[in-house]
């Protein structure tokens, strides 16, 4: 009798110990983890956003079904920002406050981002991953910050120097959202001419939203670019170019990551054959598929009803990496304890195409290189590996 009374005692010690755990640590319940993401539903990039959702949504359900994490349930829960700060820091507020999300994965957006970030990390929970290659995201290191897109600035100035060096162009032009994003391309731009002993011929800017760049495309076919760099998103990025080629001017442009979409070619058609775009991970087209992805896209497609793109594929992506990370971690999770988890982890590269991702203690972010890519026929394909 004595030894079970010890044995009941150490029982209720334990779950003492997991309920104490669970109501010490915001988001993390005996039965659920909650996981905050604030996207664009409804505004200009919501053609990235919500694909973005629905592959972290389907990766969420997966683990669900498989019985959770360490028999805890995943819960998502999406705040629309429509692309704008002041709403993204709304969202982020009610996401710490009401929802109490244990981490926010993805937010989308650098404007979003950059006003959202501080108030995640001053209630110290995990910010992981956010559309925003930003440099702000990885560095000045936190323990609580990671990021896996590689930089503008990095694969920016990647991405130009190449450019520059294998089709000789002599006057680079620069197109830019005004705002952190369009900024942060600008250093990766000038920098990689500046490797090449060249300057920026032009550059002009266009107000987030916007929707005629009519006068921007005439200043810079004034100034006689051979090469314009887009700082676009998608809509922006078919608007330069649908006008360039009404205005008769058939240069060649190269957009970032941030362009780089299905989208870009079903809503450009023709207009856009033969844009350069910075590839972080390959378009999932069915066409040519390994077997794998073969059936994932067919797994998207009965859930969503839709074809999945490129966002859908990172959005999974990224899910997954939450859900193998708090895996790890163990059944006493922590931010602390997911963070450590995920210095040392290593995502290597899978059916989708993806970059291999590392984290260490002293470096949070994950990835530095892309590839180059280009529509052709109606299609973006690969057209180097990782530039460095």
């Amino acid at each position: 009798m004595k030894t079970i009374s010890l044995l009941a005692l150490a029982l209720c010690a334990s779950v003492a110990s997991h309920a104490l755990h669970a109501a010490d640590v915001a988001g993390v319940s005996a039965s659920e983890i909650v996981v905050g993401h604030i996207s664009d539903l409804s505004g200009p990039i919501a053609m990235l956003g919500i694909p973005v959702r629905d592959g972290m949504l389907m990766r969420f359900d997966e683990a669900n079904a498989a019985g959770g994490v360490h028999g805890r349930q995943l819960r998502l829960v999406v705040e629309d920002a429509a692309y704008d700060p002041k709403r993204g820091v709304l969202a982020a507020r009610k996401l710490v406050q009401r929802d109490q999300a244990f981490a926010f994965i993805a937010t989308m957006g650098t404007p979003v981002v950059m006003a959202t970030m501080p108030v995640v990390l001053d209630a110290g929970r995990l910010h992981l991953f956010p559309f925003s290659p930003h440099e702000a995201t990885y560095a000045p290191l936190h323990p609580l910050k990671f990021q896996n897109f590689a930089p503008y600035q990095d694969y920016m100035e990647a991405a130009t120097r190449h450019m520059v060096e294998r089709g000789n162009y002599q006057r680079t032009c620069l197109l830019y959202q005004d705002d952190d994003y369009g900024l942060e391309v600008m250093k990766g731009v000038e920098a990689g001419l500046g490797k090449l002993e060249r300057k920026l011929v032009e550059r002009t800017g266009y107000k987030r939203g916007a929707t005629d760049l009519s006068s921007q495309v005439a200043r810079l076919r004034a100034a006689e670019c051979d090469l314009v760099v887009l700082a676009t998103v998608v809509r922006e990025t078919v608007a330069a170019m649908t006008e360039a080629r009404r205005i008769g001017w058939k240069v060649d442009m190269l957009v970032t990551a941030s362009g780089y979409s299905a989208q870009t070619h079903e809503l450009g058609g023709e207009a856009v054959e033969g844009l350069y775009g910075v590839s972080v991970l390959p378009h999932p087209y069915a066409a040519g598929a390994n077997a794998q992805l073969g059936a994932w896209i067919e797994r998207y497609r009965a859930r969503f009803g839709a074809e999945p793109n490129v966002w859908s594929v990172m959005g999974y992506t990224l899910a997954d990496m939450f859900v193998r990370t708090a895996d790890a971690s163990g059944r006493e999770l922590t931010p602390t304890v997911f963070a450590r988890t995920l210095e040392n982890l290593e995502f290597s590269r899978d059916y989708f195409g993806s970059p291999a991702y590392r984290f260490s203690a002293e470096d949070h972010l994950g990835n530095r290189h892309g590839r180059l890519a280009q529509i052709r026929d109606g299609r973006w394909e690969l057209i180097t590996d990782y530039l460095r």
